[in-house]
């Protein structure tokens, strides 16, 4: 049976804040650009509310996880696979009502999303991005329907990050480096897997999440429950 698979190095940590694309503080006409408007979710839980903004540079994920969170979709399904200083997965609806032995991992809503990389966006804490299939069943590495995973990582020393890129070939910005340095995150992760989101507040959620015990699998000892809700703007 396939299962949705995140792959795993355990020293790699990252998380990204910042939406795609860069503009200058100033047009050339010498004016502001305007403030980009990214939609708010609302994910509560049982240990408090996290909320994250949807970018609007991964249009397919975030209006597939829009209209999901619309239709209660994800209201009752689990946290089932939490690996701490790495991440929490959710959003599979065989989770709800879930009996403690099952196991979890392989559902979905029966279609697949394209990939959306973009360089701008990386895995730093709090970073909400896509499961998927391992690479070597989904070459083209589609995102689940609905399955998605937050990122808690841990700081990722320079020395380490500019060993990771050199394998990698992905170059990082000076402003990321500082980023995986101080706030940590996944940065094995980048451009594997499709980042469309962004926690902005909840992160002692993220940690209390992160830290509670698991069972073998990786699923938590007791039920980590969420409800999704869009915000109004």
């Amino acid at each position: 049976m396939k299962r949705i698979i995140l792959l795993f190095i355990a020293f790699g940590i990252a998380i990204s804040a910042h939406s795609a694309g860069s503009t200058s503080d100033k047009t050339k006409k010498g004016k502001k650009p305007k403030a980009e408007k990214l939609t708010k979710v609302e994910i509560e839980t049982s240990y408090g509310t996290m909320i994250a903004v949807l970018y609007n540079s991964t249009p397919l994920h975030r209006d597939n996880f829009l209209k999901l969170a619309k239709d209660g979709f994800y209201d009752g399904t689990l946290f089932h696979r939490i690996i701490r200083n790495f991440m929490i997965q959710g959003g599979d609806p065989e989770s709800k009502n879930a009996a403690p032995e099952k196991q979890l991992g392989n559902g979905g809503p029966g279609y697949t999303i394209p990939a959306e990389f973009v360089d701008t966006l990386y895995h730093r804490k709090g970073a909400l991005a896509a499961a998927r299939l391992g690479d070597f069943v989904n070459p083209k590495k589609e995102s689940s329907g609905s399955q998605f995973y937050i990122v808690q990582g841990a700081p990722v020393p320079p020395e380490q990050l500019t060993m990771m890129a050199a394998q990698s070939g992905r170059k990082y910005t000076k402003e990321q480096q500082q980023v995986y340095a101080k706030v940590g995150g996944t940065p094995h992760l980048d451009g594997g897997y499709t980042v469309f989101g962004q926690v902005i507040s909840g992160f002692d959620v993220l940690d209390k999440i992160a830290a509670v015990a698991t069972k073998p699998g990786d699923r938590p000892v007791s039920d980590v429950a969420m409800k999704v809700r869009i915000l109004k703007k």
